[in-house]
Order: C-alpha cells, then structure tokens, then sequence
C-alpha cells in the first residue's frame, strides 16, 4: 500500500502518570517496614520497520502492495516548479521533442495529493510504464503512443478523454502546461477502468545493506547535463556532503516541488546513453531502450562508469558481471541522453 498524504496522518501519543496524595490516604510512617512501590507506566515500544519499499530500498512498517504508478510531468520552463515531485520513488528524464525533456514520476511509497503539470505519452514513456506494470497517466499523446494506448498496452487514463472529469485545469497557468490530477482521482481512475491495482513484484532493485559503504569510483560533488544550448536545460546535480544525497538544479534554479517547497533530494543519479533519433518534423524522438550502452552511477559523493542493459522491460545499471548496480536506499533520478543531443560534464 502506499502512504497518501491526503488521507493518512501519523500521530505520535505519550502517556504521563501524575501521583499524589488524597486526604483519605494514610501517610506511612517512616519505620514502617511496608514497602511502597511508585506504580509506572512505560512508554510504547517503538515498531520497527519489517518491510523494505521495492523502489527506494527504504525499511517501512507495512507491506507496500500498491501498484507503481507512472506519471508524465510536464518539464517545460512554463510548468516550474511542478507538485508532486519529492514523493516520486523513481524518475526517469527523458528528451519528448527537440531539446525539451519531461519526467516519468513512479509512486509507489507515497503518493502527494496532486501531481503535474502532467503531459502527452511518447512510445517509449508506455515502454517505461509496461516494465514496471505500472498504471500509467498522461495527458495527450504522440500519433505512436496513442495507437499503443488504443490497444491498451499499458492500463492507463488520459486527459485527453478525462479532461474536466478526473484532470482539472490550473487558472496559474497556461495549458498546455496547467494540467493537474488528485491522487483521489488516480485512483478513481483506476477503477472506472477496470485495472487491478496490486503490486505484482515485478521490479528486482537491489540496495546496498546498512553496513555496505558503497564509496566507489571517484570523489565527484557536482554533475552537470546540457541539452543543446539552451540554459533553461542545463540541470546540475550538486552533492551534499552533510544528508549524503544529491540536489537537483536547473538554469541554477533549485528543482523544489510546489506543493512543499522542499527541494528534490537523491540518493541515486545514473546517466544512461541511448540511441535517439528524431522521427517528424515538431522534433518528436525514438529512444532506445533495449541496446544498453554506457551508464554513469553517482552515490555517497563518487562517480563509476557502468553498463546499462534491459531487465525484463526496464533499463538497469548493471555491473560488468551482470549483476544488477546496488543502490543506496532512497529516491533515485535516472537520466537519459544522447551523445549528440546532450552533453555530461563534471
């Protein structure tokens, strides 16, 4: 199951014991041989987390048997800053058209109460989705998606049939950046369409243990990831030595979650290097996903150069045994590009 932050409140109780004396209450001499023990009530025992969150790696108290959910956030400098980012498990960055990316969030720990600006479904985002059987949410799509999500490929809602019905439109902004959808509605979603949404266990992440250090490679504290020329995509992922984790920056601004104002924090960053290609003239992209290829690991302050390759429908970091890259438990953001239309540097 998932945490959601609408419905779910946590509350922490302490008991406090106050004594004394009542008048009717006889006072005991001070030889008396009776012994008076103070009656004291202890506090609740702390519940240890049993479950680990297939996605982050991260101990839980309760079984997660949610269903990832996938959805397509808008990237455009028009839809900054975007809601729902921080609660994201997972999120793949991926070219749409030209040099313009967009954000493929899975949830599957937690789920915010709204997400978006939420986009159009490329082929590949559909790819993305079926290997993590994932429900996957978009708002419009490109003519090769919307044939995949005609033959429902993917259990999925879009708001090009839901628009006004399960996505609601921002008066802070301008479509097409001002799509948004409730968690409750997500669900609701689901359910008007039929989709199970129980975890099928189907993603076999794995994690580094408490006592693995997992300082591989070289010391790296900054990484920076151009698309073309324009500032607007140049994302930096700086490294906070104190908290261990990675902030996410684009155009020097911080990437925070709207609804929050916290600022994306990352346990993992991984480059992938895949092949794309434009395919029409607006600049739409075939990406890749089977080939494997490069792939750059960034954790604890140091970078590793690795492989990527598919497992069972979802692109991995891989080591040269084939095993699978451990990660450190936490929130992960995978980058993909293309040596010709991106560029890394650090």
């Amino acid at each position: 199951m998932f945490k959601s932050k609408k419905l779910w409140i946590a509350m922490a109780f302490s008991a406090l014991l106050i004594g004394g004396c009542s008048k009717d209450t006889p006072k005991v001499k001070e030889d008396d041989d009776s012994i008076v023990e103070e009656e004291t009530v202890g506090e609740e025992p702390v519940q240890q987390p049993k479950f680990v969150a297939p996605l982050t790696g991260e101990a839980v108290l309760e079984e997660i048997t949610q269903r990832p959910i996938m959805v397509t956030i808008n990237n455009h400098p028009a839809a900054r800053p975007q809601s729902g980012l921080a609660d994201a498990d997972v999120i793949y960055e991926m070219l749409a058209e030209g040099n313009v990316t967009r954000f493929l969030a899975i949830y599957q720990s937690e789920l915010p109460e709204n997400i978006g600006p939420v986009r159009s479904a490329r082929s590949y985002f559909i790819d993305m989705a079926k290997g993590f059987d994932a429900f996957y949410v978009a708002h419009g799509y490109s003519p090769e998606a919307k044939t995949m999500l005609d033959h429902r490929i993917v259990d999925h809602i879009n708001g090009m049939a839901y628009d006004g019905i399960l996505f609601s439109r921002s008066r802070d902004r301008v479509a097409p950046h001002n799509s948004y959808i409730t968690s409750e509605n997500i669900l609701k979603g689901a359910e008007m369409v039929g989709a199970s949404m129980n975890y099928s266990e189907k993603v076999l992440q794995t994690f580094y243990e408490p006592d693995e250090r997992g300082k591989i490679g070289i010391e790296t504290s900054q990484v920076d990831i151009y698309y073309g020329k324009n500032e607007d995509f140049h994302n930096s992922y700086v490294y906070d030595h104190q908290s261990n984790h990675y902030e996410r920056q684009s155009a020097g601004v911080d990437t925070k979650d709207m609804l929050t104002g916290e600022t994306v924090s990352l346990a993992n960053v991984l480059f992938f290097e895949m092949d794309h290609q434009t395919i029409d003239d607006v600049g739409r992209q075939a990406i890749d996903l089977t080939s494997g290829g490069n792939a750059y690991v960034f954790q604890n302050g140091y970078l590793r150069e690795v492989e990527w390759t598919n497992v069972n429908g979802i692109p991995m970091a891989v080591e040269q045994s084939g095993e699978p890259v451990k990660l450190v438990p936490g929130k992960s953001w995978f980058i993909s590009y293309h040596l010709h239309q991106g560029y890394k540097q650090w």
